[in-house]
């Protein structure tokens, strides 16, 4: 489990950064160094990875919160199992909507869900 815990937060940086670099050549180090209140409306390929950043954020909070629940009461593979697939799953989410596909992104969030789904059935069947 705790691999897959260092693997989200990885992960987390590689969300983190994508804005931040695919912004970056456009405007230029120079204004993102102040309080960059006059940065201009991000491109299209810009505005996606903020939306996926922004969703990565509101799930990263119960992953980690059930990988935490899942070490300290010591669940079994069938969480290790859901962290994996969550993970991986967000993996493939994040080029995903670059591309702008719908579908395909869709899949991987179901599947990055299903993965949520499967570790708090695993916690759950401790508590």
């Amino acid at each position: 489990m705790v691999l897959w815990i260092i693997a989200a937060v990885a992960l987390h940086a590689a969300y983190v950064l994508t804005p931040a670099a695919l912004f970056l050549p456009r405007e230029g180090a120079l204004k993102h160094l102040g309080g960059r209140d006059d940065l201009p409306e991000p491109g299209v390929l810009t505005g996606r990875a903020r939306r996926a950043l922004a969703n990565w954020q509101e799930s990263l909070p119960v992953f980690v919160l059930l990988a935490l629940a899942a070490l300290v009461l010591g669940a079994d593979d069938r969480a290790t199992l859901g962290a994996m697939i969550f993970v991986l799953a967000r993996v493939a989410y994040l080029p995903l909507y670059l591309t702008g596909l719908p579908g395909p992104r869709s899949l991987a969030w179901l599947v990055a869900v299903g993965g949520l789904v499967v570790m708090a059935l695993s916690v759950a069947s401790f508590v």
